[in-house]
C-alpha cells in the first residue's frame, strides 16, 4: 500500500466514489422515463422487477467506486494509471447503455454495446484482481448483473421489434 495520510485515503475513496455515481447520474438522466417505456416492453417472465434495478445499480456502483480506490491505494495514479483509466473508459461505456436503450431506443445497438460493456467489465476486474485481488472481487457482482443484462437486453430488443428498432 502506498504512504497516503488518512485524510488523502478518505479524500481518495470519496474522490471515486464520485467517479463512480456521475456515471450513474450519467445513466439516470438518460433513465428519467424508463419505468414508463419499461412498463411497454414485453419482458420475458425471468425478467427482474423494474424496482429492483435502482438498488442493485447503487450496490454496484459503490463496489465499483470502492474497487477503484482500493486499486488507487496501491501506488496511486501515477503508478496505475493503465488500470485506472480501463476502468474510466469503462464507466463511459456503461452510461452509454442506458441512452441507447432508454432515450434512443436502439435494441441492436444496446444489445452490441452490452457486450462490449460485458467485455470492459472483465478486463477491469482481472486488471484490479492482479494489482488487489480484493477490488477484482468487488466486481463480480458487477459482472454478473451484466451477464443478466446481457441476456436480458437481447430478448427484451428481440421481442419488441416494434419499439427497439
Amino acid at each position: 500500500m502506498h504512504a497516503f495520510s488518512t485524510r488523502h485515503q478518505v479524500l481518495g475513496l470519496i474522490g471515486w466514489l464520485v467517479v463512480s455515481f456521475i456515471t450513474a447520474g450519467i445513466g439516470a438522466i438518460a433513465s428519467i422515463d424508463a419505468t414508463q417505456f419499461y412498463a411497454e416492453l414485453t419482458q420475458p417472465s425471468w425478467a427482474p422487477p423494474a424496482g429492483a434495478f435502482g438498488p442493485v445499480w447503487t450496490t454496484l456502483f459503490a463496489l465499483m467506486g470502492i474497487a477503484a480506490w482500493l486499486v488507487w491505494r496501491e501506488g496511486g495514479w501515477k503508478r496505475h494509471q493503465g488500470v485506472l483509466t480501463l476502468f474510466i473508459v469503462h464507466l463511459a461505456i456503461n452510461a452509454l447503455w442506458s441512452w441507447l436503450f432508454f432515450v434512443w431506443h436502439q435494441g441492436a445497438l444496446a444489445f452490441v454495446e452490452v457486450i462490449l460493456l460485458w467485455g470492459m467489465i472483465l478486463a477491469t476486474l482481472i486488471a484490479f484482481w492482479r494489482v488487489r485481488p480484493l477490488a477484482g472481487l468487488l466486481l463480480v457482482p458487477y459482472l454478473a448483473w451484466v451477464s443478466l443484462a446481457t441476456a436480458l437486453t437481447y430478448t427484451v430488443w428481440q421481442l419488441n421489434p416494434q419499439l427497439l428498432g
